[in-house]
This record gives C-alpha cells, structure tokens and sequence, in this order.
C-alpha cells in the first residue's frame, strides 16, 4: 500500500508513504498514520495497492489557534438495522449522501455501525405499495459468528456510493453499541435464546467485532475504544467504550457500571483536563431513557443507564459519581450527543428536577438511526430530571430511509460568540429542529 500526500488537489507537491503488505490476514485492509501535517489545512490524499488506480479522497485538519471558523460535527448511529440495506434506486443509503451535502468538520458514529444480528433480506415490502429492493450479499444472509462473518458486515454498507463518498471526504470517529456483536450484549453472557447460533458465547463474539471494527475503522487505537479528539481550541470529543466493561444487565447489581471505573476516571480526569471551549461526550446509550426488554429472570433487563424514577441505583450509581465529580471540579460546557433508540430529540438534565441533585444542568443531544427504523419514543428516568426539550418521535412513531424518516445532527460551534447550534436533519436533508445553547 502507497499513500501520497498534499495541500494541493493537483499534487503537484506530495508526500509519500510507504504503507502495509496487505492481504488475508487483514482482509486486504491496510492504514498508514500520516504525521506532521500542517493545522487548519485540507489535506488531499491518495492510495493505491502495486499497480492499481489510485483512489483520492480530502479531510480537513484541526486549526491550531482560534480562527474564527465554526467548527462542525455531525453524529448519528444504527446503519442496515431491520433489513435496510442498500437500494440504488432509492438513493443507496441517503442520509450519507444528506449528511455529506452539509460539509461537517468531522462525523462521530454513536455505534451499530452494522447490525451483525440482523440479516438483510432481497427485499422489504413498503407502506405505499412499493419495494425497497436490497443489495444481497452472502455475508449478509445470516448472523455473524466468525471473523470472517464480522469484516463481511463491515464490507457490506462499502457498497454504497454515499457511504464511500461520506468517507472519502470527511473524518469518522466511531465507538460502538450493542449490534457490532448482539443485541443487547454483555460481557460474559452466554446465548442460550437463539437457535441461529451455534456459537453462543458472547465474549467469543465479541473478541471477532473488535478485531474486525479495528480493521474497518480509520484509527491506529485499538485498546482501550475509549480516547479522546482534539479539534482545535474550540471542541474536545471524548469517545467512551459503554460495552466491554458493562456489568450484566441480569441480574443488575446494586451499584452496576456502564463504563467500569477506569474509563470514568479517565473520563472525569480528561474532562477536567481539556481547555477546549466545548467538550462533547460521544456515548452509545442517552442519559435519560429508560431502554429495557423483558428479562428471562426478571421483568425489566435494562441496558441503559436507566431504570425508572427515584434516586441512583444499579448503573446510574457510576454516572452520578461523575456528574458530582464534574460539579465539583467546576467543568462548564459538557454536552452529551447518543444514538442507540432510533430517534432524535433534545433532552434538557437539570437537578431542579431530578431526584439526585448534585450535578450541574446539561443537555443530551439524541439523532438516528441513520439507516435503520425509526422508533416510537422512550420513557423517561427522572433520577437525573431530564425534560424532554423536542422529540422526533411519538408514543407511536414509526420511520424508515425509503421515506427519510431517519435522522442525524450537527453541531456547530460560532469561531466568534462561541455558541453552539445544534440542528437536527432527517434523512433526506431536511432540518427537523435547532437549538442554541449558550457557553457558561
């Protein structure tokens, strides 16, 4: 693998780098780490493996001082969910193609980046009467149990234009949630409900997701997940890892985890660090919603960090030692922007409500599923005194891409006043909602 560099579309002046052998072992995947690149600058790139064409692609860089340019993310979650797949007379996957219509800085996936759960079909019949007719792929015809099976669910949404566009031309900073291995995954479960699986442990499982999003994803971090990304004196993202170190979601104990304690301390150490003015918590799962199943040994498994009303109890234990630890220490401007329940909305947390108290207010910022269904909306969990500001969704809301019933959001931080506006778009490009939120 070769890769050249340049600030120049003609590349007239490059830099070569001389990349991996690639081949089975990484599945012909192969990353080199470009390195002095200059701040605030489109770098224009290009590779190509021996005598191949070249494949070019641009992403910008990170200014150095402040500019007076916005700075903007985007963030969604949930792709080929529930059978969606790619159909090129539909627009492919749309919303990759709406999203990169916006230009954002940098795209952050709130996990399900694949569902390796979840098969997808030929075909789904659609309410007008019509057809969205997938793209087949044999990876794609059964659940994913093997390395091999993993990487062929990563290769699958490759397929589509508006998602190597997207790639091509904006940064991707991904974490993930429960459908990079199963719904609803834990750490040290065993599969005992499935028969589409005959291997049924979950670590086994997992073990083949990780290596497999590592291969597909563009980032040399591998362990931990969890890290986080500088962009300039304006934005800090802080990438968490809410799977590998999970207490079980049955039986919860009394003082569960989400993130285990060496990510939250991480977490309120790296947040007390940053100067930046804007610090954004990229999380798998919302604050706010309570996100449950039924239980085989209990009524309500929950997921998520909620569980119903009342003071802290089983995970939410974890999260209000590091709201008390963030009050204490005085950070300002946490935001925190999720995926995970295929809808968007913008929650308000504020102690004034809640049944815990020692937290200052934030927001929580939800968009998705990308490419996915769209779902009706979530209960809330008061422990914490989230109101619901908007709501893509109603009690009975139902979304799908054929109809750009999906969703994402952007970020944009003023290079001047240093406000945040927060857009929603559903999945056709259309603004949904916008929201303000002033520094502190």
């Amino acid at each position: 693998m070769i890769v050249e560099w340049s600030t120049s579309p003609r590349f007239d002046r490059v830099t070569r780098v001389a990349g991996p052998l690639v081949g089975p072992d990484t599945d012909f995947i192969g990353k080199v780490a470009l390195e002095a690149l200059p701040s605030g600058t489109t770098i224009h790139y290009r590779a190509a493996f021996d005598t191949s064409p070249w494949a070019a692609g641009s992403f910008g860089t990170p200014p150095l001082e402040t500019s007076g340019r916005d700075v903007v993310l985007a963030w969604s979650g949930d792709t080929n969910g529930q059978g969606w797949g790619i159909d090129p007379a539909r627009g492919g996957m749309p919303a990759y193609a709406a999203l990169l219509a916006r230009a954002p800085d940098l795209f952050v996936h709130c996990g399900d980046a694949i569902y390796a759960d979840d098969p997808i079909p030929p075909s789904i019949a659609l309410d007008d009467g019509g057809t969205w007719n997938n793209l087949t792929d044999p990876a794609k015809d059964h659940v994913a149990q093997t390395l091999d099976d993993f990487r062929g669910a990563h290769r699958y949404p490759r397929r589509s234009k508006e998602v190597r566009a997207l790639s091509a031309a904006v940064p991707l900073f991904s974490i993930w949630d429960d459908h990079e291995v199963r719904n609803n995954w834990f750490p040290g479960e065993v599969i005992d409900d499935d028969p589409r699986y005959t291997e049924r442990r979950i670590d086994v499982l997992a073990l083949h997701a990780r290596r497999a999003m590592y291969e597909y994803a563009p980032t040399l971090r591998r362990d931990p997940m969890y890290r986080v990304v500088s962009w300039g004196p304006l934005l800090d993202v802080f990438l968490l890892d809410g799977r590998s170190y999970r207490t079980p979601n049955e039986p919860p104990p009394d003082e569960g985890a989400l993130l285990g304690s060496e990510q939250a301390a991480w977490l309120l150490d790296a947040l007390s660090r940053s100067r930046a003015a804007w610090k954004v918590v990229a999380c798998n799962m919302p604050i706010g919603l309570v996100v449950a199943e039924r239980g085989k040994t209990i009524t309500q498994a929950n997921d998520g960090w909620g569980n119903a009303d009342g003071p802290p109890r089983e995970r939410e234990v974890e999260l209000a030692r590091l709201l008390s630890g963030l009050r204490a220490r005085a950070v300002k401007n946490v935001v925190w922007v999720t995926a995970d329940v295929h809808y968007a909305a913008a929650h308000h947390l504020d102690p004034a409500r809640a049944s815990f108290k020692d937290f200052d207010p934030f927001w929580e910022l939800v968009a998705g599923p990308m490419h996915a269904t769209a779902f009706p909306r979530k209960p809330l969990d008061d422990t914490f005194g989230p109101a619901v500001e908007w709501s893509s969704a109603g009690w009975d809301t139902r979304g799908a891409p054929a109809t750009g019933g999906t969703s994402f959001g952007l970020l944009r931080i003023d290079g001047h006043t240093r406000e945040l506006v927060v857009t929603f778009v559903d999945g056709r490009g259309r603004d949904l909602h916008r929201l303000t939120i002033p520094p502190s």
